[in-house]
């Protein structure tokens, strides 16, 4: 029986506001925090089929079945990173993710000790998170962990440009995908000021989509690097296939290595992520290296918000421990602060985080959809459920603006 026919069959769970007998103490403590709800409401059944009703009418609504009571003493433990494991590992299940996810973001300050957890729980995982740092060594070894998954896995639900970025939807939300994802690419080459004949840098080339758009409709000459030996074998072939290898220079190599500016314009999607915060000057100080006097960058970055950044960065979370070991959200401030301090002038912001939970939400769909075919390319029902987790994480963090997706266009003076 599925969790929506439990909630909803003729012998749905019996209402109880008082815990049965033998209720452990981290589930009484869990459970006595979501009284604290104070937008949207919350239904738990627990693990004996009662139900617990939290929270008030205004703001997400969502439920949740307890299997067992292993996720709350999980949580309280290890904050989001306990939360997503007991997902994982089968502990609980909801009919819509994200609206769970979403809750609890609402509720941030209600219940922060589940979101954040213990600084004794969480020790692990802070040592785990520095020890995977990107070094040059570890920056190949990250990246590998999840872009060298296999092409054919990408190519199940992302959609046929290849973008693992936002599309832009230009206001209409409900607009083709391929069409926003055009509209993304470019604005930035439009923004970085690329014309016919130009030398163009992409560091973070992916699986080669504005490598395509500045060879074949802008003109320009493109040199594009990334760390996966997948996506840089994908690349090429397209760059073939466009009749434009001759001006596609595409490397497996390091953003720090780059040793042939300057360029006329440089790119970076969804890149600065990656690196880490002890990179982010050598990041930038490599933008202003490689990039000509009075030549522009269109960086687009996803942004914590300022207000969160700094507990954000003394922690860490569920999507650096299992999805990009390594790396770090920069807020609107420190990005501005890192690129000024390198000689680069934020000359426009444009933000569009909102496009972004509508692109996540296509992309979970999708991936659901091709379960059985995801499966059968050798993936598990543990990857499955770490992969769901993952976009409806971020899927619920851009929907309520906890992250929010800019990009910046820079000028080195």
């Amino acid at each position: 029986m599925t969790n929506e026919t439990a909630m909803n069959s003729t012998t749905a769970p019996r209402s109880a506001q008082t815990l049965p007998a033998g209720t452990p103490a981290a589930a009484r403590t869990a459970l006595k925090l979501l009284h604290k709800l104070q937008h949207g409401h919350l239904t738990v059944q627990l693990p004996d089929g009662t139900l617990q009703h939290f929270g008030h009418g205004n703001g997400p609504s969502a439920a949740i079945t307890l299997k067992n009571w292993n996720v709350c003493s999980a949580a309280l433990k290890s904050g989001d990173i306990g939360f997503a494991e007991s997902y994982i590992a089968g502990d609980w299940t909801t009919p819509h993710l994200t609206d769970l996810l979403k809750l609890f973001i609402a509720n941030r300050q209600q219940v922060e000790g589940v979101i954040y957890g213990t600084w004794a729980g969480r020790l692990l995982y802070r040592i785990k998170h520095l020890l995977n740092r990107n070094t040059r060594a570890n920056s190949q070894k990250n990246i590998h962990a999840h872009y060298d998954l296999g092409n054919a896995f990408y190519e199940l639900w992302l959609d046929d440009t290849m973008n693992y970025s936002s599309a832009w939807f230009e206001g209409d939300a409900g607009g083709d995908m391929r069409k926003a994802q055009h509209a993304k690419v470019r604005r930035a080459l439009r923004m970085a000021g690329v014309q016919a004949g130009d030398r163009v840098l992409e560091i973070g080339c992916g699986w080669g989509a504005l490598a395509e758009m500045a060879t074949v409709e802008f003109g320009a000459r493109l040199t594009g690097v990334t760390l996966s030996t997948e996506q840089l074998a994908f690349a090429q072939k397209r760059m073939a296939q466009q009749g434009v290898a001759e001006r596609a220079d595409l490397r497996l190599q390091d953003y720090r290595d780059i040793q042939d500016g300057p360029y006329d314009a440089i790119c970076s999607i969804e890149m600065v992520e990656a690196v880490g915060r002890e990179y982010w000057p050598t990041y930038f100080q490599s933008v202003n290296r490689l990039l000509k006097p009075g030549g522009k960058a269109c960086i687009q970055s996803i942004v914590i918000d300022d207000s969160l950044f700094d507990r954000y960065i003394s922690s860490t979370d569920f999507i650096q421990q299992y999805i990009f070991p390594g790396g770090c959200l920069p807020c609107p401030r420190e990005f501005r602060r890192e690129a000024e301090t390198a000689g680069l002038r934020v000359v426009d912001e444009f933000a569009f985080g909102q496009d972004y939970a509508e692109t996540l939400k296509r992309w979970r769909e999708r991936f659901l959809a091709q379960r059985t075919q995801i499966l059968q390319l050798g993936f598990d029902q543990r990857f499955m459920h770490i992969w769901e987790f993952y976009l409806a994480y971020c899927e619920a963090a851009f929907a309520m603006s906890n992250i929010d997706l800019v990009q910046y266009t820079l000028v080195k003076d």
